[in-house]
């Protein structure tokens, strides 16, 4: 079974070692007990009032939404036991419309692991190779694939590790360059993913990219034009745990921001940058999914994100963070409903984006839609990466919300078999925005 076309010595003692780590990865599951007695429900908003309740509710009953609300689709939310009275009680207060996604979380939980399990022997019995973008895939395993890359390329890609996680796992980031981030007038795109760490579709994004401007580079003039900084993992340690421990865990898994923190560890890592940080849309209780920490930057792994955009924040005409999920691409201001004075160009380049990803798209996706992040999703999130760095001057700042499960859908990730598809197509939108970009300059120049 082939991995790399690699003849050296090393490289192949890499690549043994590599499908050992990715056949091993395919076989570590969450352990799901945790969620046993959960439900999960889609609620479905129709106007900004019922998002707003949504949102209330979700701080006051303790509620974990796994894809935000939006009057123009359904949304997904967790329910502990011991509020899913209330929380059907108040839902039926508010009128607001609502059905049941699984009465038994856990076992929604175990019919993913066995997809995923399914999906890892499809593609070794095809005679294919589990790799970091075609399937979900362990830490080791996708910094693993780093490190090979970076060292089959050499010319063109550094490997950076930046520190390391508070329990102590690397971070890790790969520079891709032409001309080895020597030229000053080139510019940088910035694309990282797995600040949340159940967002497990978000990675398989960014090392799809990584391929496409390495073993595949079917774009080279988006390669010659610009340097890129792709950090797939930001957050290694709740990533790990996501797939150790607990399946829908999202923070970080910091204990030292609050008394509280041992029993209830980690921050929110989109809510812990220095820009409009405590503002609303976070919460200063460290049992809650938005907890924002003690202070700005409190957690190591975003203070290693800052120092990405302060090196090079100058420079970097684009910045995206990707999540998921919810098919939509937001941009600033997300701390209130203010609009930038970008706003313009990032609404007309996220536009191309969309319909790329919608000539590529499959028909039971759902459609991607674009906009402010108050203004389209009808809540505010301070402390957030793409304010943070459209905040630093980088005119092109979005979140991505990856296509992810609709009402049919069972479980709660998206079945491995869509994620080359995903990959795909948001690569394609990508490409479609830096072009969009190019051509705003060429006509702002004029």
């Amino acid at each position: 079974m082939g991995f790399y076309p690699t003849c050296s010595s090393h490289f192949k003692r890499v690549k043994i070692k590599l499908i050992l780590i990715l056949i091993m990865a395919a076989y570590i599951f969450a352990r799901n007990e945790h969620y046993i007695g959960w439900k999960s429900y889609f609620v479905r908003p129709i106007s900004k009032d019922h998002v707003r309740a949504l949102v209330i509710l979700g701080e006051k009953l303790d509620l974990d939404f796994l894809s935000p609300p939006h009057p123009e689709r359904e949304a997904l939310v967790l329910v502990p036991p011991k509020h899913q009275l209330e929380f059907i009680t108040r839902l039926k207060y508010f009128t607001i419309k609502y059905w049941t996604h699984a009465e038994n979380v856990k076992a929604a939980l175990d019919h993913d692991d066995e997809l995923l399990r399914n999906w890892t022997n499809v593609i070794l019995r095809g005679g294919g190779t589990v790799m970091p973008y075609n399937s979900y895939l362990n830490l080791d395993a996708i910094y693993a694939y780093m490190h090979d890359v970076s060292m089959r390329h050499q010319k063109t890609v550094t490997m950076v590790t930046a520190g390391h996680s508070f329990e102590g796992r690397p971070l890790r980031y790969l520079k891709i360059s032409t001309t080895n981030f020597q030229r000053r007038l080139k510019k940088i795109i910035f694309i990282d993913s797995g600040i949340h760490a159940r967002e497990w579709i978000a990675p398989p994004v960014v090392t799809w990219i990584i391929h496409k401007l390495t073993d595949d580079v079917t774009e080279p003039k988006i390669l010659d034009d610009f340097d890129w900084i792709l950090m797939p993992i930001v957050n290694p340690d709740g990533y790990e745990f996501s797939f150790s421990k607990k399946r829908l865990w999202r923070k970080t898994r910091s204990t030292d921001t609050n008394p509280k923190s041992y029993r209830c560890p980690g921050v929110d890592g989109n809510r812990n940058f220095d820009f409009a940080w405590g503002a609303t849309g976070t919460s200063s209780n460290p049992c809650s999914e938005i907890y924002r920490g003690n202070k700005a930057f409190s957690e190591v792994e975003i203070r290693a994100v800052r120092d990405i955009f302060q090196t090079y924040f100058n420079r970097m005409s684009m910045y995206i963070s990707m999540h998921s999920f919810g098919s939509m691409i937001l941009y600033p201001w997300g701390h209130n409903s203010s609009v930038s004075k970008y706003s313009f160009n990032l609404h007309l380049a996220s536009s191309a984006m969309i319909k790329a990803i919608k000539n590529a798209s499959l028909p039971n996706f759902p459609a991607y839609v674009n906009g402010n992040s108050v203004q389209t999703i009808f809540y505010t999130a301070g402390g957030a990466a793409d304010d943070y760095a459209h905040n630093l001057g980088i005119p092109y700042s979005y979140t991505f919300e990856l296509p992810g499960l609709s009402g049919g859908m069972e479980g709660f990730e998206l079945d491995p078999m869509y994620i080359e598809q995903v990959c795909t197509e948001t690569w394609l939108g990508i490409v479609a925005g830096i072009t969009k970009t190019i051509k705003l300059a060429e006509k702002d120049r004029s």
